[in-house]
């Protein structure tokens, strides 16, 4: 009986929403888009933050790492045409680190230089990074022909390279760069593997002209014998020369829970040894606590924005609906003249506005599936649609058409029958 009552509400309902269908429609856009926008904006913020706590796990989760930093320049100090800057990590902080610092399970050091390195007639700028075979382990780099440098590297003096993609691409567009001699600088070394690319860290500072997979890795002992710490760049009416022990040390903490001691034992030693702040102290685990919090204010905001666009859909659902009540009061009053009982009217109205919340619902769905798809096709960056967003976004667009169609069916219901039948 009651199956059957339900059923003849929901064909009055939807024959009643189909008489008009332009208004039944316009309605139910209302939802449509606020149901698609709550999904996107969902899926794109997922993606978003996806995407940084990847590129600040590639620095390792149990990392410290210690960079240095050029201090700004002495304005009292006046233009000279050449001129030697000293600042910086030194030897003796690496020392001090591999010696005395608890909790340290491995110490990588690695210092840059600038250097043309050239095959033949092709030429181009990269960064040179002397380092430790190490490094590749610490900050899961990925080796794409060939080897890293090895223990034997180091200990012979060997005078072997690496390759970044960049470099690799472009010194040898048609063949393998792997056994051919490059130069770096004035030097000559035999290339051993390629690196796949690094993914920027929005921490980075973006250098004009360079490109982090600009890069050229040298053992650290040759590095040490064959270029020393001196580097000399020119520019406009001089030359300046800069004295750097060390451009930044990897350190690896043996447990998660040790990595913040590190961090603030590595801190209190370099202001100690350090005159002025030429270092940074960066701490990928807390970057990433960071953008987990970040994520969850992000998709708060997300949420939040979209929802007001379900909430004024419910509003528009709610304002058709009282306009009905009244153009429809006649029928309302034969209804109940005839022995229809507050529930049934009440069910009348709650099956129209259901109809139009859930029917906006499902395209929405089908739309804010679609959105994170587009976007990251025509933009190239990751969406992510998680089970939970259609569903919530679905069960609060059904749950709007319920609560906005409340007061409307309860208004319809609680006309004086005989009143309605006198409405003209």
């Amino acid at each position: 009986m009651k199956s059957s009552s339900f059923a003849r509400a929901l064909k009055t309902g939807v024959n009643s929403l189909l008489l008009h269908k332009l208004r039944s429609l316009l309605t139910t856009l209302g939802v449509l888009f606020g149901t698609a926008s709550v999904i996107s904006m969902l899926a794109i913020g997922e993606g978003a933050s996806y995407e940084a706590q990847e590129q600040i796990k590639q620095l390792g989760s149990q990392n410290v790492i210690l960079r240095s930093i050029k201090p700004p320049e002495d304005p009292n100090q006046g233009e000279r045409t050449s001129r030697v800057i000293v600042y910086g990590l030194k030897d003796e902080d690496l020392k001090r680190i591999e010696e005395t610092f608890p909790a340290v399970k491995q110490v990588v050091p690695i210092r840059q230089l600038h250097k043309e390195m050239s095959f033949r007639n092709r030429a181009m700028a990269a960064r040179v990074q002397a380092t430790r075979p190490l490094y590749q382990e610490l900050t899961g780099r990925v080796v794409w022909e060939g080897r890293f440098i090895t223990q034997e590297d180091e200990r012979t003096l060997n005078t072997v390279c690496v390759l970044g993609t960049e470099v690799a691409r472009y010194l040898f567009p048609l063949e393998t760069s792997l056994g051919k001699r490059v130069k770096v600088g004035g030097d000559y070394f035999k290339v051993v593997g390629t690196l796949a690319p690094r993914v920027r860290l929005s921490d980075d500072p973006a250098v004009p002209g360079e490109d982090l997979t600009g890069e050229v890795f040298l053992p650290y002992e040759t590095a040490r014998k064959w270029y020393g710490k001196l580097q000399v760049k020119r520019r406009a009416g001089g030359r300046d020369m800069e004295e750097v022990d060390l451009h930044e040390i990897i350190i690896e903490v043996d447990h998660p829970e040790n990595v913040t001691v590190v961090a603030s034992a590595a801190r209190e030693m370099l202001s100690r040894f350090h005159q002025k702040k030429d270092y940074e102290v960066v701490v990928p685990l807390e970057l990433l606590l960071r953008a987990e919090r970040t994520k969850e204010i992000f998709n708060i905001v997300l949420g939040s924005i979209a929802g007001i666009s379900l909430l004024v859909g419910g509003i528009g659902i709610m304002n058709v609906m009282l306009a009905t009540v009244t153009e429809r009061t006649r029928e309302i009053g034969i209804r109940r003249a005839l022995g229809a009982k507050r529930r049934h009217i009440v069910m009348q109205f709650l099956v129209e506005t259901v109809c139009l919340s859930v029917g906006g619902g499902l395209v929405g769905v089908a739309v804010g599936l679609l959105i994170p798809y587009i976007v990251q096709e025509a933009a190239d960056m990751p969406t992510i649609v998680t089970p939970t967003a259609p569903i919530l976004a679905f069960g609060i667009s059904a749950g709007v058409g319920v609560l906005f169609g409340i007061y409307p069916a309860w208004r319809a219901a609680d006309m004086d029958p005989v009143e309605a039948l006198r409405h003209e």
